[in-house]
């Protein structure tokens, strides 16, 4: 089952639209790149290899080979992850894993490493009562008390809850549940604690007493480009548009100022011929009716 290699941020608590307040731990996922694809064939089982991580200090020779099988760059940690046969045709080499991969409310399991607590007494190890505080018992206040039984058997049992190193071991909490994904900052909030101490690494993994489910594994990166695709192709047009309008807008207004320079002389030339023409007839008329009447007052 593919999972994510993360580390632990610490814990803090969000709302909801309610008003609850819910303690979370954050985890710093960032995209794991598959170094490498583990067949039947080569290897005897199906897995991947992942890798996290910026490299800060030499590699050892191992993890080198690991890393110069695809001639990758080499990175800090490394993780399989056993993988079903519907995983193994979608995965590929290079490609990368981010917290897209889970989805908000999901049950998760978190492995870790406990926080290390060095030597440790029965009270405070395997939770033993103390004995009395008073007088009388000496110096046996927090001992864990006997231990064997009679001559038969004669010896201590294997697995004797006593007293030794505590914590520093792996351990794995299951069904917890994603409250909140963050893709920008590859975040994921986790409802409750999880184990090991601040900025130490983890790994996430859809949980096993859940009901499996076939998912995309890749599913952000190819709905990104899409969208990227598709906000490029709209926008090449609409920028047409907007040169072609401005073009088409430019030889409108030349032809409006060419109609109004050529609207001014026509209205001249055919105010100035009209005018005349009428008053050239009227003026012949006058002077024709003008003379009979003169004639007339002669005589």
């Amino acid at each position: 089952m593919i999972g994510i290699i993360g580390k632990k941020c610490g814990m803090t608590r969000i709302f909801t639209e309610d008003g609850k307040s819910i303690p979370v731990t954050i985890v710093q996922a960032n995209p794991n790149v598959i170094n490498r694809i583990k067949t039947k064939k080569s290897d005897g089982y199906d897995a991947i290899q992942v890798t996290s991580g910026i490299l800060k200090s030499k590699n050892s020779k191992p993890n080198k080979g690991q890393f110069n099988i695809n001639n990758s760059e080499s990175s800090t940690k490394l993780h399989e992850f056993r993988i079903s046969d519907y995983e193994l045709d979608k995965v590929e080499a290079g490609k990368e894993i981010s917290v897209g991969y889970f989805s908000k409310g999901e049950k998760v399991d978190v492995s870790g490493t406990t926080i290390g607590k060095g030597y440790a007494g029965v009270i405070k190890r395997h939770n033993f009562s103390m004995q009395d505080a008073t007088h009388g018992n000496s110096l046996a206040h927090r001992a864990h008390g006997s231990i064997g039984q009679n001559q038969t058997p004669g010896r201590v049992f294997k697995g004797k809850k006593m007293s030794g190193h505590m914590g520093n071991v792996r351990r794995t909490m299951q069904n917890l549940e994603v409250v909140e994904i963050d893709s920008d900052r590859n975040l994921l909030f986790i409802k409750g604690s999880i184990v090991g101490h601040n900025n130490s690494d983890i790994v996430v993994t859809p949980a096993i007493k859940s009901e499996f489910k076939e998912r995309e594994i890749f599913p952000i990166v190819e709905e990104e480009t899409t969208e990227a695709e598709e906000t490029t192709e709209t926008a090449a047009p609409e920028a047409e548009e907007t040169t072609e309008t401005t073009e088409t807008a430019a030889p409108e207004a030349e032809e409006t100022t060419e109609t109004t320079e050529t609207a001014a002389p026509e209205a001249e030339e055919t105010a100035a011929p009209e005018a005349e023409e009428t008053a050239a007839p009227e003026a012949e008329e006058t002077t024709e009716t003008a003379a009979p009447e003169a004639e007339k007052k002669d005589k």
